[in-house]
């Protein structure tokens, strides 16, 4: 059973008994200084003129909804977003990832930076998720997981992905 609705605490006893739960931002907030944003506005003007010189607006499209998106987000507080482990699966948000439909997990934690958790589904349109574990042990969330899901000894770094949105605060 896989990406269900929101879930009332009859729900959560039918998906499975309840072993850790934790609350994680939303989308991490970043701090930008001054100079990052002048440098995101010269890059994404730049990119902007070179679209519209190469006539292609659908991509100056796309860099000024970026820059918007950006800017909004940057005076919005993220909302805090629950995460539990039980029995029968993993449900992040409003989203439940049966044991079944998920492939591997792997622990990356390297403090004070980096802690996540990534889920690998079997699924190759589903892609590879990384849960914050904020202030959680690591070791908990391995042991609660162990039991039902195979460790990924082989994932011990951050994804590319990951690393470029947290050097860059790109969120």
């Amino acid at each position: 059973m896989e990406n269900e609705e929101i879930f009332s605490e009859q729900d959560i006893a039918e998906l499975g008994h309840p072993i850790l739960d934790w609350e994680v931002d939303e989308y991490p907030q970043h701090e930008r200084s001054r100079t990052w944003y002048i440098i995101a506005s010269v890059i994404g003007v730049s990119l902007i003129v070179y679209s519209i010189a190469t006539a292609n607006f659908l991509f100056a499209v796309i860099i000024l909804m970026i820059g918007v998106i950006t800017l909004l987000n940057t005076f919005k507080t993220p909302e805090k977003v629950g995460v539990m482990i039980t029995t029968s699966g993993i449900i992040v948000s409003d989203l439940f990832y049966d044991y079944k439909s998920i492939r591997d997990f792997s622990i990356v934690h390297e403090p004070p930076d980096v802690s996540l958790l990534y889920l690998d589904f079997h699924s190759s349109l589903h892609p590879l998720m990384s849960v914050p574990l904020e202030d959680m042990d690591p070791n908990l969330v391995r042991d609660a997981l162990i039991p039902f899901v195979l460790e990924n000894f082989h994932r011990d770094e951050e994804t590319l992905t990951d690393l470029m949105k947290r050097l860059y605060k790109l969120g």
